[in-house]
């Protein structure tokens, strides 16, 4: 009598759970190639709301986009005179802080999401769990915490678009991420949530590739493949200029 139980439990959960919408997202291209001329590129995430029965809401629904990359340690470093000159003077690791971040939503973040339902999603730069690593007070992790932000703000690799999402006919969305130069190549993940009454309701995800071609990318290659042979070619293509140049300019004098 258990097992019947449990599966009349379940068909009548199954109404309930078909009741919630679905999303159907896609890319303008889900490859980046980064050559020597790459200055940047506009990714176009778009898609539908699929409702069942094909019933509105009777309110508008909330679409939030995140593109993050890949994810790697990281030791910010704060400056100091010392003695009239500057040096680092205190250090914060963080465990896992992404490469990229972009996010861009229908209406800003605040007013879709509580705190809570945000940071368990980490949608919004504010809710980025970075994991410190050094034991530091909150006030000291939450100033260098600040300063990576600002940082890769300024570097167009940390992105937040309170209005960068517009929805059409409540069934359609779409919105154009800023992918910069400075992108690091890896695997990254376009995450796309609908959201109703502060939580989240439906997702979907798609995975993007950047990664360097050509000549970049055999150098790129052969750099982490074989740095020692890699910094030293480095040291004497360096040396070799600085050669070349002098007996240059020894003759024109």
């Amino acid at each position: 009598m258990s097992w019947l139980l449990a599966l009349l439990l379940l068909l009548g959960a199954l109404p309930a759970r078909a009741a919630e919408p679905t999303l159907v997202a896609d890319l303008s291209q889900s490859r980046i190639d980064i050559s020597y001329r790459f200055a940047g590129e506009e990714l176009l995430v778009f898609g539908a709301i699929q409702y069942p029965g094909g019933r509105l809401p009777a309110e508008a629904p909330g679409i939030a986009i995140v593109i993050r990359g890949p994810a790697e340690p990281l030791t910010v470093r704060q400056k100091g005179r010392v003695l009239g000159i500057w040096m680092n003077r205190e250090a914060v690791r963080f465990e896992s802080a992404p490469g990229f971040y972009a996010v861009a939503t229908s209406a800003p973040i605040s007013q879709l999401l509580d705190e809570r339902n945000a940071a368990i999603y980490e949608i919004g730069l504010s809710f980025l769990q970075l994991s410190p690593a050094t034991a530091v007070d909150p006030e000291t992790s939450r100033r260098f915490q600040d300063g990576l932000l600002a940082l890769r703000r300024r570097a167009g690799l940390f992105v937040e678009q309170p209005y960068g999402v517009r929805i059409t006919a409540d069934v359609l969305y779409r919105a154009r991420i800023p992918i910069p130069s400075a992108v690091p190549v890896g695997d990254y993940r376009a995450e796309i949530y609908l959201i109703r009454d502060g939580r989240v309701r439906a997702r979907a995800t798609a995975p993007i590739i950047i990664d360097k071609t050509g000549f970049e990318r055999e150098v790129w290659l052969f750099a982490h493949n074989s740095s020692i042979a890699y910094g030293l070619l480095a040291v004497g293509l360096a040396v070799g200029t600085g050669l070349v140049a002098g007996v240059g300019f020894g003759r024109r004098a």
